[in-house]
């Protein structure tokens, strides 16, 4: 089962994890978009770190400068995603589809990507370092000037 969320509905969800992470959980709430239907959806620049989006379908999404430090990304489709430039530091990516997704530029540092398929994926100039890529698919990826220290 997916949660489909209409785009005035999404950014409400935006707007109170902001506030809540900001304020320490004070105030506003966790972003809670497991299994949720974004596909298409422009998240550019938007702030979802340590959101849930576990098995969340991203395929085709805009993410360019999100920040998804910590955010829980496992099993999440974000084929052909675009990421450049994506704060994905210690987030949980196990398992997650990340096929011809674009992270150039991507902070992935420390992140789990346990798993995951990355074929094809623009890794260009992503920062790896101490990412766990143990069985991480990365047939034809794209690592030219990556960091992996």
């Amino acid at each position: 089962m997916t949660d489909t969320h209409t785009a005035a509905e999404l950014a409400a969800i935006l707007a109170s994890h902001k506030l809540w992470s900001l304020s320490s959980g004070m105030a506003g709430s966790h972003a809670d978009l497991r299994r949720a239907y974004l596909r298409n959806a422009d998240l550019s620049y938007a702030y979802l770190a340590g959101a849930k989006l576990t098995g969340a379908d991203l395929a085709k999404s805009n993410l360019r400068d999100a920040d998804l430090r910590g955010a829980y990304l496992a099993g999440a489709n974000l084929r052909r995603a675009d990421l450049r430039g994506a704060n994905l530091s210690r987030a949980d990516l196990t398992g997650a589809n990340l096929r011809h997704a674009d992270l150039s530029h991507a902070d992935l540092s420390h992140a789990d990507l346990r798993g995951a398929y990355l074929a094809g994926a623009n890794l260009r100039r992503a920062d790896l370092s101490h990412a766990d890529l143990s069985r991480a698919d990365l047939t034809g990826a794209n690592l030219t000037g990556a960091t992996t220290t």
